[in-house]
Protein backbone atom coordinates (compact mmCIF):
# COMPACT_ATOMS: atom_id res chain seq x y z
CA UNK A 1 0.00 0.00 0.00
CA UNK A 2 1.38 3.30 -1.08
CA UNK A 3 0.19 4.91 2.62
CA UNK A 4 2.97 2.32 4.00
CA UNK A 5 5.43 1.96 1.70
CA UNK A 6 8.96 3.51 2.96
CA UNK A 7 11.01 4.03 -0.01
CA UNK A 8 9.75 5.14 -4.04
CA UNK A 9 11.43 3.95 -7.17
CA UNK A 10 11.56 7.32 -9.37
CA UNK A 11 12.32 6.31 -13.24
CA UNK A 12 12.90 8.92 -15.71
CA UNK A 13 12.01 8.11 -19.05
CA UNK A 14 11.89 9.71 -22.57
CA UNK A 15 10.52 8.89 -25.83
CA UNK A 16 9.34 5.78 -24.11
CA UNK A 17 12.72 4.82 -22.99
CA UNK A 18 14.18 4.95 -19.14
CA UNK A 19 17.01 7.47 -19.04
CA UNK A 20 17.95 6.94 -15.07
CA UNK A 21 16.10 5.18 -12.30
CA UNK A 22 16.87 5.48 -8.55
CA UNK A 23 15.40 5.04 -5.22
CA UNK A 24 14.00 7.67 -3.19
CA UNK A 25 12.97 7.36 1.19
CA UNK A 26 9.58 7.48 1.34
CA UNK A 27 8.97 7.31 5.48
CA UNK A 28 6.59 10.00 6.27
CA UNK A 29 3.08 8.79 7.89
CA UNK A 30 1.50 11.34 7.30
CA UNK A 31 -0.59 11.54 3.67
CA UNK A 32 0.18 15.44 3.32
CA UNK A 33 3.45 14.96 4.10
CA UNK A 34 3.75 12.30 0.96
CA UNK A 35 1.69 13.79 -1.40
CA UNK A 36 4.09 17.10 -1.33
CA UNK A 37 7.36 14.46 -1.38
CA UNK A 38 5.85 13.12 -4.59
CA UNK A 39 5.70 17.07 -5.85
CA UNK A 40 9.13 17.96 -4.91
CA UNK A 41 10.36 14.71 -6.85
CA UNK A 42 8.98 16.11 -9.53
CA UNK A 43 6.96 12.86 -10.44
CA UNK A 44 4.37 13.35 -13.21
CA UNK A 45 2.72 9.71 -13.15
CA UNK A 46 2.63 7.53 -9.92
CA UNK A 47 2.42 3.44 -10.63
CA UNK A 48 1.06 1.50 -7.11
CA UNK A 49 -0.72 -0.85 -5.90
CA UNK A 50 -3.31 0.10 -3.15
CA UNK A 51 -3.58 3.47 -2.32
CA UNK A 52 -5.98 5.36 0.08
CA UNK A 53 -9.10 8.24 -0.77
CA UNK A 54 -7.38 10.86 1.10
CA UNK A 55 -3.52 10.05 -0.70
CA UNK A 56 -5.04 9.83 -3.94
CA UNK A 57 -7.04 12.93 -3.46
CA UNK A 58 -4.08 15.06 -2.23
CA UNK A 59 -1.54 13.35 -5.97
CA UNK A 60 -3.90 14.67 -7.92
CA UNK A 61 -4.96 17.71 -6.64
CA UNK A 62 -0.88 18.44 -6.64
CA UNK A 63 -0.90 17.25 -10.69
CA UNK A 64 0.41 13.32 -10.17
CA UNK A 65 -1.33 11.25 -12.57
CA UNK A 66 -2.00 7.96 -10.49
CA UNK A 67 -2.33 4.30 -11.98
CA UNK A 68 -3.78 2.60 -8.88
CA UNK A 69 -4.31 -1.00 -8.14
CA UNK A 70 -1.15 -2.34 -9.88
CA UNK A 71 0.98 -5.08 -9.27
CA UNK A 72 3.54 -7.38 -10.94
CA UNK A 73 7.04 -7.65 -11.59
CA UNK A 74 8.57 -4.09 -11.26
CA UNK A 75 10.55 -4.53 -14.71
CA UNK A 76 7.00 -5.84 -16.58
CA UNK A 77 5.20 -3.05 -14.76
CA UNK A 78 7.46 -0.72 -16.47
CA UNK A 79 8.01 -1.99 -19.20
CA UNK A 80 4.34 -2.31 -20.22
CA UNK A 81 4.07 1.54 -19.39
CA UNK A 82 7.12 2.66 -21.58
CA UNK A 83 4.63 0.91 -24.31
CA UNK A 84 1.42 2.24 -23.41
CA UNK A 85 0.40 -1.78 -22.65
CA UNK A 86 -0.41 -1.25 -18.78
CA UNK A 87 -4.06 -2.60 -19.02
CA UNK A 88 -5.88 -3.60 -15.60
CA UNK A 89 -6.60 -7.06 -16.88
CA UNK A 90 -2.36 -8.23 -17.08
CA UNK A 91 -1.54 -5.82 -14.35
CA UNK A 92 -4.37 -5.20 -11.98
CA UNK A 93 -4.20 -5.85 -8.53
CA UNK A 94 -5.80 -9.18 -7.37
CA UNK A 95 -9.53 -9.12 -5.95
CA UNK A 96 -10.04 -5.28 -7.24
CA UNK A 97 -13.47 -4.99 -8.73
CA UNK A 98 -12.31 -1.66 -10.79
CA UNK A 99 -14.12 0.52 -8.66
CA UNK A 100 -11.59 3.05 -9.58
CA UNK A 101 -11.27 3.23 -13.11
CA UNK A 102 -7.76 2.83 -14.89
CA UNK A 103 -6.54 4.13 -18.17
CA UNK A 104 -3.91 3.15 -19.97
CA UNK A 105 -0.32 4.23 -19.48
CA UNK A 106 2.35 5.26 -21.35
CA UNK A 107 5.32 6.94 -21.15
CA UNK A 108 6.13 9.93 -23.31
CA UNK A 109 9.05 12.68 -23.96
CA UNK A 110 10.38 13.77 -20.67
CA UNK A 111 7.87 11.89 -18.15
CA UNK A 112 9.19 11.12 -14.51
CA UNK A 113 7.41 8.34 -13.11
CA UNK A 114 7.37 6.77 -9.37
CA UNK A 115 6.48 3.39 -8.32
CA UNK A 116 7.18 1.83 -4.56
CA UNK A 117 8.28 -0.74 -2.99
CA UNK A 118 8.25 -1.76 0.36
Amino acid sequence: MLDAARQLLVVDVEGGEEVSRREEPFGDADPARRALGVSRLGIDVLICGAVSRPLEAMLAASGVRLIPQTCGPAEEVLRAFRLGELTEQAFLMPGCCGRRRRRRGRGGPGRRMGGFAP
